[in-house]
């Protein structure tokens, strides 16, 4: 009946905003393991507003930091600890919401374990599991086995943190050997100043994913599937934070940089199997106050999807969440139901696909204006904004559009970054930026990378990029050499 509640990440979390929950499953009187579950809380205190400080300097600048402690005890919430969240979140009845969901899918969980046990047998259920796991293993072992053994190297950046305006550099090394990988991180900055830095969590869960990319989809995800693949992450790195640095972007920001890193790194190895870099940023935009209609206090995480990277065989995905996500697109009719924005324009963006024989995804553009009489705090997190640091192509395919996120005050007659009109010290990354009625916020999600030569795409694929608007006739002319007017 106990419910154990954490969100530390330097306990093996994610970043802050991440809360497992974890509930004894006991059957005949004995414990026979745990279920859990993970949430992301969309506002859980600290220095802004959706608790996504872009620029954070250390851990609790980025929300109320939980060790693992009993929220509930013998099936019987403990008030006293409940009252102490809430008090330290701006959107308490989400939080009472939100975890409380959590905790019921654990009672839910345990049931459906404990039938299971009572059908088939402890001692059954025990060897199916561990027998599913050795299965993982060999499948796993058998897919590393057919990639030629080699070391491989793959070098990325970031263009800031959010605090120093200088590119941070992610180093992978990834060496096969027979059936087993290392996977190796060092060469990596040292762990900096603002918060994408990433966990070991993270990073760990970030090689797993491009691994799993790489091979067989029908692999079980277990911790069989993991045992080939060892990860060293220096701590103190860029991919190991150590107290009490920030790392609330690691999983929005760095993770996908790091998955599409070490595909990269494969890629000779597996030229038909590999992608393109995707989009690789969230675009993060977190706002809240007090709701003109309502009186309520409000707070939002919204994220934009962006072009994923083309394929030996196709073209990349379009408006598609970073890989290590599972958002879906939010209507614009319940968006503005709920918050005090108005949509004026959401689009694909033409040419931001990166050229190949097979074409990058499109990035996405949408503006957004504040409702008269209302005041937003707003807070964001992008990355891959400046020159240089677009999605990369594979086998000469070009560079994915470039993310965006500018301003236009009331009274101005063109979007300006933030940093030309507030100040910022990034472009892309600020925290606690006042926004009034009228204003008016443009958001561009980055394109794909391009897969191979663009003058080997297919005509057929052009004149149908062309007539969908995805490809301008000024690009289709200049990057596949169409010859129409």
């Amino acid at each position: 009946g106990d419910v154990v509640l954490h969100n530390d990440p330097y306990r093996g979390g994610a970043h802050i905003p991440e809360h497992s929950v974890i509930r004894p499953v006991f059957h005949e009187g004995e414990l026979f393991g745990f279920v859990a579950n993970v949430g992301h809380l969309a506002e859980i205190g600290g220095k802004a507003v959706g608790s996504f400080a872009a620029d954070a300097t250390e851990v609790f600048q980025e929300g109320l930091r939980i060790p693992p402690v009993k929220i509930v005890k013998r099936d019987v919430n403990d008030m006293e600890l409940w009252r102490l969240i809430m008090a330290n979140h701006r959107t308490p009845r989400n939080t009472w919401g939100d975890l409380n969901a959590q905790i019921g899918s654990l009672r839910v969980a345990e049931r459906r374990v404990i039938e299971l046990l009572d059908r088939h047998g402890r001692a059954f259920v025990e060897q199916a599991a561990d027998e599913l796991m050795d299965y993982s293993e060999r499948w796993m072992r058998a897919e590393i086995t057919a990639i030629p053994d080699g070391v491989y190297e793959f070098t990325e950046r970031m263009e800031d943190d959010g605090v120093l305006d200088r590119p941070v550099t992610f180093h992978v090394t990834v060496t096969v050997r027979g059936d087993e990988m290392i996977v190796d991180w060092t060469g990596t900055d040292p762990q900096v100043r603002g918060p994408i830095n990433a966990t070991y969590g993270v990073t760990a869960g970030a090689t797993y994913n491009a691994v799993f990319h790489l091979t067989d989809m029908h692999i079980p995800k277990n911790s069989g599937a993991y045992r080939p693949i060892r990860i060293i992450a220096p701590p103190g790195s860029a991919v190991n934070v150590v107290y009490p640095g920030p790392s609330v972007g690691g999983n929005t920001e760095t993770h996908p940089k790091l998955a599409d890193m070490v595909v990269a790194a494969l890629a000779p190895a597996l030229p038909d199997r590999v992608a393109a870099a995707e989009g690789g940023t969230a675009c993060n935009f977190l706002f809240g106050g007090v709701h003109p209609k309502t009186g309520d206090y409000y707070a939002n995480y919204h994220l934009e999807g962006g072009g994923w990277g083309a394929k030996s065989y196709d073209d990349g995905n379009d408006a598609i969440i970073v890989k290590n996500g599972n958002c879906r697109n939010t209507p614009v009719e319940i968006f503005e139901t709920r918050y005090p924005l108005r949509t004026i324009k959401y689009e694909l963006i033409p040419d931001s696909g990166g050229a190949g024989k097979q074409r990058g995804g499109l990035g996405t553009r949408r503006i957004m204006r504040v409702t008269e009489g209302a005041e937003i705090t707003a807070n964001a997190l992008l990355d891959r904004t400046k020159p240089g640091f677009g999605a990369w192509g594979i086998e000469g395919g070009g560079i994915g559009g470039r993310a965006a996120i500018r301003v236009k005050r009331v009274g101005d007659t063109e979007f300006r970054t933030f940093s030309e009109v507030y100040g910022t010290r990034s472009p892309s990354k600020f925290t606690n930026v006042i926004l009034k009625g009228g204003d008016e916020v443009l958001i561009d999600s980055p394109g794909g990378g391009g897969y191979g030569d663009a003058a080997e795409r297919d005509r057929a694929q052009v004149e149908r990029d062309l007539f969908e608007g995805f490809v301008t006739p000024e690009r289709a002319r200049e990057l596949y050499g169409w010859e129409g007017r």
